[in-house]
């Protein structure tokens, strides 16, 4: 098992983005969470399979047809446990 934190920045709020981040999590068997921040980024903290992870990371680089992505930063995190299982969207931060 592999956590990352996700910070997605670009046009990436209003746009179905965390919606559809949380069906990618989903059909690759992550754990996590998604949400907005009010600086118009979208962060993200998942656990799971490496390949899986690497595989959300990729589509997370363009994400959905109407979002512009500028920059993706993904940073490695322990798996301390701290994800619990399912995948969900969290309120705005």
């Amino acid at each position: 098992m592999k956590a990352v934190h996700f910070c997605v920045r670009g046009r990436v709020q209003g746009v179905g983005y965390r919606a559809s981040f949380a069906r990618e999590a989903q059909a690759l068997q992550l754990s996590g969470w998604v949400r907005n921040r009010s600086d118009g980024s979208v962060e993200a903290m998942v656990r799971g399979d490496p390949g899986a992870i690497e595989s959300l990371a990729a589509w997370a680089r363009t994400g959905p047809a109407a979002a512009r992505v500028d920059a993706l930063v993904l940073t490695d995190h322990s798996d301390d446990g701290q994800v619990g299982a399912g995948f969900v969207i969290l309120p705005t931060l």
